[in-house]
């Protein structure tokens, strides 16, 4: 016990250095941004080699550890200076709903493509759609378009789930929650967000990471791999983005369902940060502090019947 005590506290201590190699040296890890298409030899290879960093550090330990670290940071900071915290958590949930109110359009636009699709392809026996001017034209099949519908629906699921929990629109089933004094809830709810929310969506992003990698380039990247064989693996690395459909003309971007679950992992991490800090904020400034800066849709005068329970 007591060496895993010193190993987690050590990683703390490197993390400040590695926050701070990472944001003084960035082409280490970004340089592949620029692509190597035209780059050749050993500046080819270095590209290259900082996509391999890239990929090993966005699923390693390090990573981990600076993330925690740096809420820890932050937590300490809010303890000294409340209203920081305060700001902390008016941002994270400001995040929240603006990246979810700007998704919700999917579920209107996934609604009216398939009304087209029906149109079309029962009423005008269209084979295909095409959108844009001459040669920038966008065609594909019709069936490419009627499977595009799960992506809209991805949409919803993994990038508007923050904003529905800060609405208060996930179901919750309660057994002892509603009986306890406030400052018992808010101590649920901080213990809820440390050892449920952080947890488990950590050991989604370390799944999903590599799987995303693997739809991606070749060699595939190996989760257990050091860093060592990633780098020597490098000079053999390319790009191999998965574009299989599962029917011959049907929807084959199946890699941004990938990327989705990679913004997912990244958006309830932040809100599980945000409502550990506004459970503390509330545990320690009492019931008038419920709700304070909650910014919570409505839909309007006279409809507060219906609030919630949409």
């Amino acid at each position: 016990m007591f060496d895993g005590i010193l190993w987690a506290l050590e990683n703390i201590a490197m993390s400040f250095y590695n926050l701070g190699y990472a944001i003084t040296h960035p082409g280490s890890w970004l340089a592949w941004l620029g692509g190597w298409a035209n780059a050749e030899g050993e500046r080819a290879l270095e590209i290259k080699q900082s996509l391999a960093r890239f990929i090993y550090y966005g699923g390693s330990v390090e990573f981990f550890f600076v993330v925690f670290t740096t809420f820890l940071v932050l937590t300490a900071i809010g303890i000294w200076k409340r209203s920081f915290m305060w700001g902390l958590v008016r941002g994270l949930e400001g995040l929240a709903n603006g990246v979810g109110r700007f998704f919700a359009w999917a579920g209107l636009i996934m609604v009216l493509q398939q009304i087209i699709i029906v149109f079309l392809q029962r009423i005008f026996r269209v084979a295909e759609i095409s959108f844009g001017p001459g040669g920038l034209s966008f065609t594909h099949d019709l069936s490419w378009f009627s499977e595009e519908l799960k992506l809209y629906n991805a949409m919803i699921v993994a990038l508007c789930v923050t904003y529905t929990f800060v609405q208060g629109g996930h179901v919750r089933v309660d057994l002892v929650y509603a009986a306890v004094s406030h400052r018992t809830k808010r101590m649920i709810d901080m213990f809820g967000s440390i050892f449920f929310m952080m947890p488990v969506v950590t050991l989604t992003w370390m799944y999903a990471w590599f799987f995303l990698w693997r739809h991606l380039v070749t060699p595939n990247p190996n989760a257990g791999a050091a860093l060592d064989r990633l780098m020597m693996q490098a000079r053999a690395l390319r790009w191999n983005v998965e574009t299989i459909g599962f029917s011959p003309n049907g929807f084959n971007a199946y890699f941004v369902f990938k990327i989705m679950i990679i913004g997912y992992c990244a958006l309830v991490f932040l809100q599980a940060m945000a409502f550990f800090w506004r459970s503390f904020l509330e545990w320690a400034e009492g019931e008038e502090s419920i709700g304070r800066y909650q910014d919570k849709d409505t839909l309007g005068e006279g409809e507060e019947a219906y609030e919630g329970a949409h």
